[in-house]
């Protein structure tokens, strides 16, 4: 896998940078971390080398026990200039938090501390994930350095919005989600031999709505969390995605391409158009069965009671399924509620012409909908596999494609 360099400036947001080391790990990346001197008052050095498995560097004076390699490759036989060493050997280097003081340093090219100097000499992928309160990342001069580091090649990963460390504030300055690091530099890393490299992969994401009036609608509790957690799966082992998502809030994956949608007729015309050229439909969207017979022009007054005509939507799956090629895999999923799921799965299974159903009992409320973690069966022609709870961006779905 890839050697992946962490730079840690001082920040509250450098106990997230121990989150990503330990996933770029448990992906099999190897990696070394660089921390300011500042950054050592937030968390301690021996946590990332507990997690990575190698002596973390402060200063640019400061030997190197491994000089220079990476957790796995073998050490040089000569003793060489660490920042250099490191710079040279990685793969990518992130930045991440990164402090407003550090991005000033970084923008000057000001080399003072082992992780500046190392920035400098890298000629690797270079990102930066500024943490900051929201006024710091608000200022001029702070947007004047990021704007200097984009013009130089450096990938800039915008903060999220959020509560912030300073108790009632609330403002654009929060370091992204881990995973989400993780998924940038993996974009930016060589290709390499991947195994669903030159694969195009369509999945599908959300739950649609369907209109009653300008200001209602029918819909439901699907986030798209799980059809998001697939499509960055397939683009890490190396796959061309789409991702056509309905009405979802979460941000797509680094290196996915996005279709918004709302309706099932706007899901199913985005279907229909992407599908010939798919390799492999991950079908995890949850399109309503019916609609509105009549959509009412203007707002519907609530005077006594209302009925309302339903009409059955388009059964998307069922469709893209009867035109597919011999070339591709089809895989849907079933949201069940109780007892005799697993039949009503293989039922689908076979109406739908899939090749892999993936149950999930959305009767247990800990997981399915709008949760981080979900437990599902995969129905296949063969029989069933249960794959136990766990967070639905290590649900080795994707894997089953290959």
């Amino acid at each position: 896998m890839a050697r992946i360099l962490l730079g840690v400036s001082g920040g509250i947001a450098a106990y997230k940078a121990l989150e990503l080391a330990r996933l770029a790990t448990l992906a099999g990346h190897g990696a070394r971390v660089l921390m300011t001197e500042s950054a050592t008052r937030f968390v301690g050095a021996a946590s990332f080398e507990g997690i990575v498995g190698a002596p973390v560097l402060t200063s640019e004076f400061e030997r190197d026990p491994l000089r220079g390699s990476f957790p796995g490759d073998p050490r040089p036989e000569h003793d060489p200039i660490g920042h250099l060493e490191l710079a040279a050997n990685c793969d990518a280097f992130l930045v991440a938090p990164a402090s407003a003081n550090t991005l000033a340093k970084l923008a000057a090219g000001a080399a003072d501390s082992m992780l500046t100097t190392s920035f400098l000499a890298c000629a690797s992928p270079r990102l930066v994930a500024p943490a900051m309160n929201d006024r710091m990342y608000a200022n001029a001069a702070t947007q004047a350095n990021l704007e200097t580091l984009r013009e130089r090649g450096v990938t800039v990963i915008e903060p999220d919005a959020g509560r912030l460390a300073s108790r009632g504030e609330f403002g654009r300055g929060r370091l992204p989600d881990p995973a989400q690091l993780l998924a940038r530099v993996e974009s930016v890393l060589p290709a390499g031999e991947r195994p669903w490299d030159g694969l195009r992969v369509l999945v599908t994401a959300g739950g649609t709505r369907e209109p009653v009036d300008p200001v209602r609608f029918i819909g439901n509790r699907s986030s798209g969390r799980m059809g998001v957690a697939l499509a960055a799966a397939a683009a890490r082992r190396g796959a061309d995605v789409t991702l056509i998502a309905a009405n979802v809030e979460l941000p797509e994956p680094a290196g996915v391409r996005r279709i918004d949608v709302e309706t099932a007729a706007e899901l199913a015309a985005a279907s229909r158009a992407e599908f010939s050229d798919s390799h492999v439909l991950v079908m995890a969207a949850a399109p309503a069965d019916f609609r509105a017979a009549e959509v009412a022009p203007g707002k519907l007054n609530r005077v006594g009671s209302m009925k309302l005509r339903l009409e059955p939507t388009e059964d998307i799956l069922a469709g893209l399924s009867a035109s597919r090629g011999e070339e591709q895999t089809i895989v849907g999923f079933a949201a069940e509620h109780g007892e005799g799921g697993v039949e009503r799965a293989r039922a689908k299974l076979e109406h739908k012409g899939a090749d892999l159903i993936v149950l999930n009992d959305v009767s247990d409320s800990a997981i399915g909908f709008e949760s981080e973690e979900n437990a599902v069966t995969l129905i296949e022609a063969a029989g069933e596999t249960a794959v136990p709870r766990a967070s639905k961006d290590s649900i080795p779905i994707s894997q089953r494609c290959a």
